[in-house]
């Protein structure tokens, strides 16, 4: 109740076409049916997941919910034109890698909601590597039926039942061994958040999360495993901006159950210029591999914090005062009223 209450003052306090108390019990009715089955008969997730369109569209249930939730005159979608290279890339049968800083419970769905416009391939066949909570929790389970997934247990959360950490550690291989098969078929796309988990450090200028250091370990797989296929690999860095639509609580939490605030709000993702990995690690000794991975870790980690800071400001700003690399390409068609998705 408290966050069908939060969503219909969001919703409906927005004031856009069509986001009425109707739209919000129908969206509303269909979570809570999706979660009553959760708890009743749990899915169970594999070390990959493909998205589930039928009988029931998990994919559209998903966007429905945070379209809802998306200030659209108020988002951003940074450097189009480095998207429009990623498309390429992938249709040249190569590998793309975005090393992301992750906010929200709703990144997947605002990802998809900003590039299904200009770059619906990227919105729907994108590969999320998704950690513990989003496969376990019965209010998360439902969204993430409706991505494609490869499952893995992040270190956070690896020792939260001892008993479990063996089978856990196992499901981590099998995932691994999927990654790099499939990556050796090429013209895969894979979003990776390497800090682990939500961002949670603070800012003291706005209250708002920033991005969270990464973990050298993580981007070094990353770029092993993109390195080790035969089709060529790129790593972005991936700034995401979603924090206003659905705050994380401020500290990690090892039980299910977390409470959801959720807002209306302006969101935005942007690309940062690809890496140029054999640059950054031939100025590093070869045989020094911790060095090697905190350079590249950091570069990364630079590039999304570069882009976050500026795709915060396009969202923020007046329009007269948006750079032009940040756009609205979803405005390029009549705007639809939200019960026009039910």
């Amino acid at each position: 109740m408290e966050l069908y209450d939060n969503y219909k003052k969001a919703v409906v306090g927005s004031g856009k076409p069509g986001a009425t108390e109707d739209f919000v019990a129908k969206v509303m009715a269909t979570v809570c049916e999706r979660v009553l089955m959760q708890v009743q008969q749990p899915f169970v997730f594999q070390s990959t997941h493909k998205l589930i369109l039928e009988p029931y569209n998990y994919y559209l249930f998903g966007q429905r919910y945070i379209r809802g939730l998306v200030d659209f005159d108020k988002s951003r979608l940074g450097h189009a034109e480095r998207f429009a290279t990623i498309q390429e890339q992938l249709d040249r049968g190569e590998n793309v890698v975005l090393l992301a800083n992750h906010q929200t419970e709703a990144d997947p769905a605002v990802f998809a909601l900003l590039l299904e416009a200009q770059f619906p391939r990227l919105a729907t066949d994108v590969i999320y590597v998704a950690g513990d909570r989003v496969v376990t929790d019965p209010v998360c389970v439902p969204f993430s039926m409706g991505r494609n997934l490869f499952c893995v247990h992040s270190k956070k959360h690896l020792d939260d039942v001892p008993e479990l950490r063996a089978d856990k550690a196992a499901m981590n291989r099998r995932t691994l061994k999927d990654m790099q098969a499939a990556l050796n078929r090429g013209g895969q796309l894979l979003w990776i958040a390497p800090s682990g988990g939500r961002d949670r450090t603070i800012s003291p200028e706005n209250g708002e999360t920033v991005p969270d250091a990464f973990d050298p370990a993580a981007v070094e797989l990353m770029r092993a495993l993109t390195t080790r296929a035969k089709p060529v690999g790129h790593l972005y860095p991936f700034a995401m901006y979603s924090y206003k639509v659905m705050p994380p609580p401020t500290s990690i939490e090892k039980t299910i159950g977390e409470q959801r605030v959720v807002n209306h709000a302006g969101v935005g993702i942007s690309v940062g210029p690809e890496l140029d990995v054999d640059s950054l690690l031939a100025a590093v000794p070869a045989d020094d591999k911790a060095a090697r991975q905190a350079a590249l870790s950091s570069a990364a980690f630079d590039g999304v914090t570069t882009e976050y800071t500026a795709l915060w400001h396009a969202v923020h700003a007046a329009p007269e005062d948006v750079a032009p690399e940040y756009t609205q390409p979803w405005k390029a068609e009549p705007a639809r009223p939200l019960v026009d998705y039910l």
